[in-house]
């Protein structure tokens, strides 16, 4: 299995590769050259989640992991999701289900994939000698569960870099109370777009790249997204492989992605539907064509406060054909604030999603509502899909919203719809009584990365 920049202008990387290098040198992200197909779809239902990431999973990785070395990474990754189906769904009402993804150890989908992604890393450096540095931007979730995920682990330094004022509480604690000397916590001023451009801008850095040994773990790094597509496969087996709708809270595009990497392998999954909350680019850009930035407004699902989606450049890969010449183009073009996509590529995008918008009223009624309809506590998040979802059910066609994170992550919001602060996990308490370990360091990328060089391991 080889692995192609989607701006053509970086090397065919194998899966290890690709997933230590995270963004391509030529500032692309990478993608497979094909999606192979998932065999014996029916035989799936009942299967332990571990035994259907292998299956999924095992066809990405090509030799650069063995069946061995890849089972046991598995294994140690979802040992850490407490529930015993990994990824449950809930009923929520007649043809609507809830896949609750946030049974890991920092109460996000992040985890699937972050726990995975670093015990692949641990195989192939422990192989290799390699001391790498790890940097991070976050707009809440990616941030610790990457932290979680890596902390102590040898020859990896971890730096993180997440918008300062603009993440909950919960997710803020979880990134700068870790005390392991290999974890470093930025509150970056600004945004989180502001965070993921410094990233981009350290990783176009050559030198800087080479001499530090930068790695990525955001959903710009490939094997994020692959880890996120078996859940996918999970819920659908769940309902008998028929036809399904999935309805997912999208911010920086990746796991929405994996949803389509999921039905290019032959799942039946009939629409994926985005949903944004009132930072709505994405559902301008599918409904009128423009992708075009503005303003980031703070608000109440702050994971998904974000402008420029990084992995909607591979959704465009794909709906411009392949053309990675017109991807370069048109992100040159986003540098200077946005562009309009082709008639015949938007076409293809509606071919492959819908999406709808949400605003904070809506979010908090919707989290009202289920919780009277059916006790269940939704996260901002995860209230955002819900009711973008039930704007789209169809009679006879199953619709499964992904709930993204744990309500406890986000007491406030889910105080001021419903009253109550919902409780942490046992293995969360004390989360407010650590010390915080936090740096904060200015919008200004020679500033982070004189900080890098000074805090890393050499």
């Amino acid at each position: 299995m080889r692995y192609v920049s989607t701006r053509g202008e970086a090397p065919v990387l194998d899966f290890e590769q690709a997933m230590l290098s995270g963004l391509a040198r030529d500032g692309g992200l990478y993608l497979p050259q094909t999606v192979p197909a998932l065999s014996g779809l029916g035989d799936l239902d009942g299967l332990p989640y571990e035994e259907v990431a292998l299956r999924v999973i095992r066809p990405f990785t090509g030799d650069s992991f063995s069946d061995d070395e890849l089972r046991g990474a598995i294994d140690r990754a979802y040992a850490r999701i407490a529930h015993a189906a990994r990824a449950p769904l809930v009923q929520l009402a007649p043809g609507h289900h809830l896949l609750e993804l946030f049974h890991g150890p920092t109460l996000a989908f992040k985890d699937f994939a972050m726990q995975l992604i670093a015990q692949l890393f641990r195989i192939a450096l422990a192989r290799s000698g390699q001391r790498i540095t790890i940097v991070g931007a976050t707009s809440g979730d990616t941030g610790s569960a990457a932290i979680e995920a890596f902390r102590g682990i040898d020859n990896v330094d971890v730096f993180i870099m997440f918008p300062h004022g603009r993440v909950s509480e919960v997710q803020r604690r979880q990134m700068t109370t870790p005390d392991a000397p290999n974890i470093h916590a930025l509150a970056v001023s600004g945004h989180f777009d502001d965070c993921q451009a410094r990233l981009k801008d350290l990783f176009n850095d050559h030198a800087f790249r080479d001499r530090v040994g930068l790695a990525g773990v955001n959903s710009i790094n490939w094997a994020r997204v692959v880890a996120q597509v078996v859940y996918y496969v999970t819920a659908a087996a769940s309902l008998g492989m028929r036809q399904t709708d999935f309805c997912v809270p999208t911010g920086n595009f990746g796991d929405i992605f994996a949803g389509s990497i999921a039905r290019a392998m032959g799942v039946p999954i009939r629409r994926l539907i985005v949903a944004t909350n009132q930072n709505d680019i994405l559902h301008r850009a599918l409904t009128t064509g423009d992708y075009r930035t503005g303003e980031v407004h703070p608000s109440i699902s702050p994971s998904m406060d974000i402008q420029v989606s990084s992995n909607f450049e591979r959704a465009l890969y794909w709906a411009y054909g392949g053309d990675a010449g017109a991807i370069a183009q048109l992100m040159a073009e986003l540098k200077s604030g946005g562009f309009t996509i082709s008639q015949g590529a938007l076409q293809a995008l509606r071919e492959q999603y819908l999406s709808g918008r949400v605003g904070e009223d809506e979010t908090l009624a919707m989290i009202r509502t289920i919780r009277e309809e059916t006790g269940e506590v939704l996260c901002p998040h995860s209230a955002v899909g819900v009711a973008v979802a039930r704007q789209h059910l169809e009679p006879g066609v199953p619709m499964v919203t992904l709930a993204t994170a744990h309500p406890a992550k986000f007491p406030d919001a889910v105080e001021r719809a419903v009253g109550i602060r919902p409780d942490l996990p046992p293995h969360m308490a004390g989360l407010f009584d650590r010390p915080e370990r936090v740096t904060r360091v200015e919008n200004d990328v020679e500033a982070i990365r004189s900080l890098i060089l000074e805090r890393r391991t050499n």
